[in-house]
């Protein structure tokens, strides 16, 4: 389980530079960026906040994202 304190603190890398970066936690297993809508999987508990990673998944509807995100 991803602990509540680095949810609080996670931000988008791609965004974070010029906005806020703020992500949404959707179903425990993915961040959803609000500002470029790119998705970050959590894999092993672990956030993968990866720009590349976000990109794979930026044009998957947040419905149709797979639960749990496929391993690499």
């Amino acid at each position: 389980m991803v602990s509540q304190e680095l949810i609080e603190i996670l931000r988008c890398p791609n965004c974070v530079r010029e906005t806020d970066g703020l992500l949404d936690f959707y179903k425990e297993t993915w961040f959803i960026c609000q500002d470029c809508g790119r998705k970050y999987p959590v894999r092993d508990d672990i956030p993968v906040m990866l720009i590349d990673e976000g990109d794979k998944w930026i044009d998957t509807a947040v419905e149709d994202l797979p639960i749990p995100p496929p391993g690499d």
